[in-house]
C-alpha cells in the first residue's frame, strides 16, 4: 500500500463528524479514501448519511496535516497503521459494523491466526480465578491459539502472563494510545508480549485511557475471539459488557462457574443460568463448542455450506458476496459493499449477475439474500 493511500485513510477518520460507520459508507460510494477527498461536493451530498452541514464544513487540510504527524510517529515507534481494507487487518473485525476502521498495532503475530480465544474477568481476581485462568491457558497449548485480553488488573493480566509462560502468542487490547501502557505496572509484561504477540488500540498517539474508552475497547476483545471466556466477574462490570457484545456479534461465550456466595462469581453464574454463556469446566467444553475436536477449523466449519457452490463458476467478487450471505439470512446493499469491499457503483451489477444466475434474490428495503 502506498504511503499516499495511507495518508488519506488516516485523515478520513480525522474529519469532523466522520466515525467508523460513515467512513465505510464514504469509501463504499467513492471507491477509496483518497477519492473521498476529491469527490465533488454535489456528489458527496447524494451519499446516504452525508448532509449539507458536512459538505459545507468539509476542509481536508487540518486532517491531512494531522495524518502526516500520525504516520511519522508510527514509523518512529514501529507501530503499524492498519486500515480496514489492509489485508493484514483482522478479518474477524472486518465484517462488524462498529469495528474500528483504523487500528494501531505493534507486534509480530498474525492477526488472522486460525484460532483466537479472548479471556476476560474481574480486576479483583481470587486465588481460584488465578488458578483457573492459568489452567485454561496451559490446557490450550495443544491448539496454539492467540490469547486476547485487555491488559487490565486481575484476570486480564493473568491471562497474558499465563500465555507468555506457556509460549502462546497473546494480544493486549488497549484503551489508550499505542504509546501509553496502562496500567503502567504492566509495562514489563507488555514488552514481553511484543516478542510473541502484540498490542492493539484504535486510539491515536497520546490518548489517555479515559473511562468511556474501556467499553469501546471491549468490543475489539469480543470481536477478535472465536470465543470469549469469562473467568470471574461481578454482576455488573466490563466482563459482562464484553460478553453482551460477543453475543451481538454472534460469537460464542463461555463462563467458569464459581461459588454462589462470592461476588466475583455472580456474573459468571448469571450468564450460565440465563443461557447467555456455555459452561466451561474443562478444555473439552471449548473444543466441542468450537469444533476444535475434529478436522475442521472453526472458520472452515462455519462456512461448510460453501461446499454447495462451485467456486470455479463465480468471479472473485461474486464469491465474496456468496460467502458473506452464507453467514447471514439477508443484508443491506450498503453493508454488503463495505463488508466485501466492492464500491456501490459496481456492486449493483455484480448482484444483478448473481440474480441472473439464480444465486441471490433482492428483497424489500434494498436487501439481498441467497435463493
Amino acid at each position: 500500500m502506498s504511503s499516499d493511500s495511507l495518508l488519506y485513510e488516516v485523515a478520513l477518520g480525522l474529519l469532523p463528524g466522520v466515525g467508523d460507520l460513515l467512513t465505510r459508507q464514504l469509501i463504499s460510494y467513492c471507491g477509496s479514501a483518497k477519492a473521498v477527498f476529491t469527490t465533488p461536493k454535489g456528489k458527496l451530498l447524494k451519499i446516504p448519511g452525508i448532509g449539507p452541514t458536512f459538505v459545507q464544513n468539509f476542509n481536508p487540510t487540518p486532517a491531512l496535516q494531522q495524518a502526516e504527524t500520525t504516520i511519522k510517529l508510527a514509523e518512529e515507534q514501529q507501530v503499524q497503521l492498519l486500515f480496514y481494507t489492509n489485508p493484514a487487518y483482522p478479518n474477524r473485525l472486518k465484517h462488524l459494523a462498529d469495528a474500528p476502521c483504523l487500528l494501531f498495532y505493534k507486534g509480530n503475530v498474525d492477526l488472522n491466526h486460525s484460532k483466537m480465544v479472548s479471556i476476560v474477568g474481574t480486576r479483583q481476581a481470587t486465588d481460584y480465578g488465578r488458578r483457573i485462568t492459568e489452567k485454561i491457558v496451559t490446557d490450550l497449548q495443544k491448539h496454539q491459539p492467540v490469547i486476547v485480553s485487555g491488559l487490565a488488573y486481575g484476570i486480564d493480566i493473568l491471562a497474558h502472563r499465563a500465555a507468555v509462560a506457556a509460549g502462546l502468542p497473546t494480544l493486549g487490547i488497549m484503551a489508550s494510545g499505542p504509546d501509553i501502557i496502562y496500567p503502567a505496572v504492566h509495562r514489563k509484561t507488555a514488552e514481553k508480549m511484543l516478542e510473541n504477540g502484540g498490542l492493539i488500540t484504535e486510539n491515536t498517539f497520546g490518548t489517555k485511557p479515559d473511562a468511556p474508552r474501556f467499553p469501546a475497547r471491549n468490543r475489539i476483545i469480543a470481536g477478535l475471539g472465536d470465543c470469549t471466556i469469562i473467568v470471574e466477574a461481578a454482576i455488573k462490570g466490563g466482563a459482562l459488557i464484553t460478553a453482551d457484545i460477543a453475543h451481538s456479534y454472534n460469537r460464542d461465550v463461555m463462563a467458569v462457574p464459581g461459588n454462589i456466595d462470592n461476588a466475583v462469581s455472580e456474573g459468571c453464574n448469571f450468564l450460565i443460568k440465563t443461557n447467555k454463556a456455555a459452561i466451561y469446566t474443562e478444555l473439552r467444553d471449548l473444543e466441542e463448542l468450537l469444533n476444535w475436536d475434529n478436522a475442521l477449523a472453526p472458520s472452515t466449519a462455519k462456512f461448510s455450506k460453501a461446499s454447495l457452490y462451485n467456486v470455479e463458476e463465480f468471479e472473485p467478487d461474486e464469491w465474496q458476496i456468496i460467502k458473506l450471505l452464507l453467514s447471514m439470512k439477508e443484508e443491506l446493499i450498503d453493508n454488503i459493499a463495505w463488508k466485501v469491499q466492492i464500491p456501490v457503483s459496481r456492486l449493483a451489477s455484480v448482484l444483478l449477475g448473481l440474480e441472473f444466475k439464480g444465486v441471490v434474490k433482492s428483497l424489500p428495503g434494498k436487501k439481498y439474500a441467497l435463493v
